[in-house]
Order: C-alpha cells, then structure tokens, then sequence
C-alpha cells in the first residue's frame, strides 16, 4: 500500500484586501460594509454611506532633517525631512441619527491608531452619538437590533 503525500496548508501572507463589492448602485470596499447596508435598509433605519470625513491631523510643514529609509523599510537610507507631511482623515461607513458605523472585518496596521484618534475626536463634540464597530454579519444584525432598542427607549 502506498503513502498518501499530505498536503501543506499554503496560508496567504501581507495585507488584507477586502474585495470591493457593488450593491444599488453603491460601490462598497467589502462585503461586511454591503451586508450592513442591506440590514439598515430592511430595517428602516435612515443612514447615509461614507457622508464625510474627519480630519484627524492636519498636514504640517516638517522642518527639520530626518534620515530614514522609507515607511515601508525599503529603499536609501537619506534625508526625507524638510517637507510636507500629510494629514490623517477617517471616514467611517455609516452615519445617521445618533449613531457611526464602522465595519472591519479585519483591520490593517494602521486602523487602531486611526479609530483611537477619531474616537478622541468626537468625544470632544457635544453630540450624543453611539460608536458600533461589527466585524461580523451576526454583530452587524446585533448593531440594528441595538438601534433600534435605544430608539424604541428614548421614545417612551
């Protein structure tokens, strides 16, 4: 009897690309970001998709001399200061009355600091707004169902 090779597991390596998916007429950068649509839709809820974008850092002139290869570790180790640096802008999925949505199914490197500066930002606003980050179509069904149990309360 002969030996039956195994075969290895080939797991993918680098960043996350989410596949962009196209639902109404609405181009969407994933599948998570469609479903939670099709959930609000159905639920009557009003929302409006990527609506607008918080500067989280403006852009500012860097002055001073700073040798560095570049951010990805390639390339000359050489002067890249003295110049422009660009501003950091967050714009979440889902806005509408009272609350932000923001599917990720799964964040890439810079996502956590870039929530955390957003969520810094808006708690400085004088609105009362919930923050929901699903990353499954089952927290997205529990993300409608939380909104529309907080409206049912503060109706009464």
């Amino acid at each position: 009897m002969a030996k039956r090779k195994r075969r290895k597991v080939v797991r993918k390596k680098g960043p996350v690309r989410a596949s962009k998916v196209e639902y109404d007429g609405v181009k969407f950068a994933s599948g998570l970001e469609k479903y939670m649509y099709i959930a609000l839709k159905k639920a009557k809820i009003k929302f409006a998709y990527e609506l607008r974008s918080f500067q989280l850092l403006d852009s500012f002139l860097f002055h001073i001399d700073s040798y560095e290869r570049q951010a990805n570790g390639k390339g000359e180790y050489r002067n890249r200061g003295q110049k422009k640096i660009q501003g950091i802008k967050y714009t979440p999925d889902f806005e509408g009355d009272g609350f932000i949505i923001e599917t990720k199914g799964r964040a890439n490197d810079s996502f956590p600091l870039r929530y955390k500066l957003f969520k810094a930002l808006i708690s400085s606003f004088d609105e009362d707004v919930t923050l929901y980050k699903p990353q499954t179509k089952a927290e997205c069904d529990e993300t409608v169902r939380l909104i529309l149990e907080k409206r049912k309360n503060e109706s009464k």
